[in-house]
């Protein structure tokens, strides 16, 4: 019947918009926000039935990015290369800077 399996995938076998894997450029994305700023932190975002493994990248001053990684060994890999501390952030919540920067900087929720 079907009753609990909404989702169903696409008869020709192509992911569905909230499918989306961690792409290289996602990768990508979050090396260069650690190289162009300072005392980037990374808080690890679990899997979820509509997105994958994600990593929110949250700099000194507040600013931030959110990325898909795939998994959180991903994260932890580029986490290690870069020399940056990885929290969970069910367990840390997110720094008072990152909503500081969100009040600072109205135009970023228009997106």
């Amino acid at each position: 019947m079907g009753w609990f399996s909404r989702r169903r995938p696409a008869a020709d076998g192509t992911p569905t918009k909230l499918d989306r894997e961690a792409t290289p450029d996602d990768l990508a994305a979050l090396e260069a926000f650690v190289r162009s700023r300072r005392g980037v932190e990374f808080y690890l975002e679990p899997e979820t039935t509509a997105t994958d493994t994600t990593v929110m990248a949250i700099a000194h001053d507040g600013e931030w990015i959110r990325r898909r990684t795939g998994s959180p060994r991903v994260a932890a890999k580029i986490a290690q290369r870069h020399a940056v501390p990885l929290y969970e952030a069910a367990r840390t919540g997110y720094p008072e800077r990152m909503r500081a920067w969100n009040r600072a900087h109205p135009e970023r929720r228009l997106r």
